[in-house]
């Protein structure tokens, strides 16, 4: 979520802050945002009991006008998780379907949470958990953190036993057709996780 300037906050009242808040952060504030403002929560019932917003989880709220996306609450309340293999390909117009609810996420083996049961979770070492690391937009426009098409495209195959056979030969396929693939950054990818060799044997399958 963005944070304001507080110097412009001087002159106007709580509640036009947390008005601004909401309107910047696409509809959406959390209770962390009013303690770091210096701003008690009560403002946030206040607002809920007049119907302005919506508790969609622990200390996150929606403006009732707002649809809630499930993306970006889940990394607000997670915020160590990286949208992966599949998921991330679908907000990259490389899956062949959009997820159910059970979203394909990356950790590292440190980091537990009993809602991560709820999802198809992959766990990996420090050394490769921020690689392809890049900022994507949701279907409805909020940022999260997700991998680059390179960096699913190894993942898909590193962990093709997991994964509906089908789709990811659709997802190799297009991503050959793109416009926009880097073959370099795939192979560079492939050499740090270690599977340079099957990445290319794969890929040459499909490659026309």
């Amino acid at each position: 979520m963005e944070h304001m300037n507080l110097e412009e906050f001087k002159n106007i009242s709580n509640m036009e802050i947390i008005q601004e808040l909401i309107k910047v952060n696409n509809g959406y504030i959390t209770s962390k945002q009013l303690t770091d403002l210096g701003i008690h929560r009560m403002y946030l019932k206040m607002l809920k009991d007049k119907k302005l917003i919506e508790k969609i989880a622990w200390g996150i709220y929606i403006d009732s006008s707002k649809i809630e996306d499930n993306y970006y609450v889940l990394s607000i309340e997670l915020p160590k998780i990286i949208y992966s293999h599949m998921t991330a390909l679908y907000f990259h117009g490389l899956s062949i379907k959009a997820p159910d609810n059970k979203f394909d996420m990356t950790v590292t083996y440190e980091y537990h949470n009993p809602k991560l049961n709820k999802h198809n979770i992959f766990y990996v070492n420090d050394d490769i958990y921020y690689l392809g690391l890049t900022d994507v937009k949701t279907p409805m426009g909020n940022i999260v953190k997700a991998y680059d098409m390179e960096r699913c495209i190894c993942d898909i195959i590193r962990s093709k036993n997991r994964m509906d056979v089908d789709h990811v030969k659709y997802t190799i396929k297009k991503y050959l057709q793109r416009k926009d693939k880097n073959i370099a950054k795939l192979t560079e990818y492939a050499q740090k996780i270690g599977i340079k060799d099957k990445v290319i044997n794969f890929m040459s399958m499909f490659d026309e």
